[in-house]
């Protein structure tokens, strides 16, 4: 096989991959918001608006793997890139701030959610490996905007066991503020992801 052939599979495979971001993201967000809704968990709602951002992720680095034209063009499209998704990861952090805010101002216990707490084992198990194949395939592209996305989907993967523990704590224990204030201590990790994609300092393939 010869280099550019083997570059195609590569970002075809990254495709693959973009594809499945997009489409896990859009069932998970509308199962999330849906049975947040209905159990009244602003936690769950909140997660569902995270995979929303996720699938604009996802799109963002669908559009920079469709992209063709020059090394140069591609550069700057790479760079554009990344730093579209330091933006979503930025209004991410944004967003978990005042939803966990709001938690622990209106101090209102959600209804247990058996569905949400199945819903957050199956991301903690889904999440993790897909930001590892995401890492893999960013190495073999060598895409900073893509390792930048991976971090996003390890993110999902942190705020699913952050979920987990919230629902099933309020759930066991009724401590209701055990969510929002671990989704405070996120902050600084979702935060420090985005402003290194927004500079173009992501470059770990590990």
């Amino acid at each position: 096989m010869t280099h550019g052939a083997s570059n195609t599979a590569a970002i075809q495979h990254a495709k693959r991959l973009e594809y499945l971001t997009v489409g896990w993201n859009s069932l998970e967000g509308i199962i999330a918001i849906l049975s947040g809704l209905l159990a009244g968990s602003i936690a769950l709602v909140g997660f569902g608006f995270d995979s929303v951002i996720e699938v604009s992720s996802g799109i963002i680095l669908l559009w920079r793997l469709n992209f063709k034209g020059s090394r140069e063009d591609e550069e700057q499209i790479e760079a554009r890139a990344a730093k579209l998704v330091g933006v979503s990861l930025i209004a991410l952090a944004l967003y978990v701030l005042y939803d966990a805010s709001k938690s622990l101002i209106s101090r209102q216990p959600p209804e247990t959610s058996f569905v949400g707490i199945a819903l957050a084992i199956l991301s903690l198990i889904v999440m993790p490996i897909l930001a590892r194949a995401k890492r893999r395939a960013a190495a073999r592209i060598a895409s900073r905007a893509l390792v930048a996305d991976s971090r996003q989907t390890d993110i999902c993967a942190y705020l699913s066991a952050i979920l987990l523990v919230g629902l099933i704590l309020n759930a066991l224990l009724g401590w209701w503020w055990a969510d929002p204030v671990a989704a405070l201590i996120m902050l600084p990790i979702i935060i420090r992801e985005g402003a290194e994609a927004l500079r173009g300092e992501i470059c770990r393939y590990d």
